[in-house]
């Protein structure tokens, strides 16, 4: 029998893998055997649906520093979330900030606002490791300002914004700050207080160990976002118009209960782990990764201290051909290209192919940085 190829997977800061056992048995039950819809109807397993769905709310509110859980929206994805908060806060005339650290998920709804001609958007700089200077923001305030759209994390260089002191900018202004929590809910303990956002974004799928299917939108008390989307929602059936309660008015449609059910026992599994230990080894992964990448005549890191995320290019290389021979040599799966982050690369000095990207999950350990680098050594001669 032919023996099965090693898979050492690292795109976790696409998706997180392999899944935890409990998360998968509990997307399996709620598929399965629950089966119904959540806030339809009164029988017991529509019931037992909309009992997840409430403890799905509550985890993800504990998650993001014990906020209120009827100001924690559930839609069907951090993509969309982000879509929300845009659409339904940005008005005509309104002038928006975004950073080029800024994954498309924030820059592409704000491009179709400003093409429409419905906004105007301001890009501020990073620098060449995806880090963003506070008083850039600053530099670029109008009048017209309303809104600061900024990553927690890059998801191509890991760095970590000072999203504290952008906040504070914002709200001595009078303008609102969008967070988009992808790539550090899950891995490192996020207080919506402490950061000073208005607005926070993520999904389940990536660091904190859920499914596809369901992400997280927090807003604060009296920031009521213009429904994106109108439809069911299970409330106020009788009336044309869409409910006055946040969660109804960003719920809009079927949700995805068993992706809920995976969300309660991914939080759950974090909680056993403990979320802050769990970051920490991961981002450890990363870093000596990046330090012996880094050591390799030819090679670049392009990284900061944040998420645990190692960019690198290799001199003489596409990054796409780099990937191609990690896996074929040594089954290692990264991803290549540009990331979906349209911007940052001019300014990382890795426009013409993008990087190549390892990012690190708890299936992680030392023998993958071993494979990693002993391919890298081998291309390099």
């Amino acid at each position: 029998m032919e023996a099965t190829p090693i898979r050492r997977y690292l795109d976790n800061a696409a998706t997180s893998w392999p899944k935890p056992e409990p998360v998968l048995a509990a997307w399996n039950h709620a598929a399965r055997i629950v089966g119904a819809a959540a806030g339809r109807a009164a029988y017991r397993s529509a019931v037992e649906a909309d009992a997840i769905r409430q403890r799905a709310r509550m985890a993800a509110a504990r998650l993001i520093g014990g906020v209120d859980p009827a100001r924690v929206a559930l839609p069907g994805g951090c993509t969309l979330a982000l879509n929300l908060a845009i659409h339904g806060l940005v008005r005509p005339g309104d002038h928006v900030i975004a950073t080029a650290a800024d994954h498309n998920a924030v820059l592409r709804p704000l491009h179709a606002l400003a093409r429409r001609g419905i906004a105007e958007i301001t890009i501020v700089p990073c620098d060449g490791l995806g880090r963003v200077d506070p008083a850039a923001v600053a530099a670029a305030w109008r009048p017209a300002t309303r809104l600061v759209a900024c990553t927690h994390a890059s998801n191509v260089t890991g760095a970590v914004q000072d999203v504290a002191a952008i906040a504070a900018i914002a709200h001595d202004r009078g303008g609102l700050l969008l967070v988009d929590a992808a790539q550090t809910l899950g891995q490192m303990p996020l207080d919506v207080a402490s950061l000073g956002a208005d607005l926070v974004a993520a999904p389940a799928h990536k660091w904190l160990h859920g499914t596809a299917g369901v992400g997280l939108l927090w807003a604060r008390a009296g920031i009521e976002p213009e429904p994106m989307v109108q439809g069911g929602t299970g409330t106020r059936s009788e009336s044309l118009d869409m409910p006055e309660a946040f969660i109804d008015r960003m719920e809009t449609g079927t949700p995805d209960v068993p992706a809920l059910a995976a969300l309660v026992a991914a939080d759950a599994w974090l909680r056993d782990r403990g979320l802050a230990a769990t970051g920490a080894s991961c981002r450890g992964l990363a870093a000596e990764c990046a330090a012996r990448l880094g050591a390799l005549a030819g090679v670049r890191v392009l990284g900061a201290e944040g998420a645990p995320i190692v960019s690198f290019t290799v001199e003489g290389y596409d990054p796409g051909e780099v990937a191609v021979l990690l896996e074929q040599a040594a089954g290692v799966e990264v991803r290549s290209g540009f990331h979906c982050a349209a911007c940052v690369h001019e300014h990382l000095g890795t426009a013409a192919g993008g990087t190549v990207r390892a990012s690190f999950g708890p299936g992680n350990d030392r023998a993958d940085i071993d494979a990693i680098v002993r391919v890298v050594e081998t291309i390099r001669g």
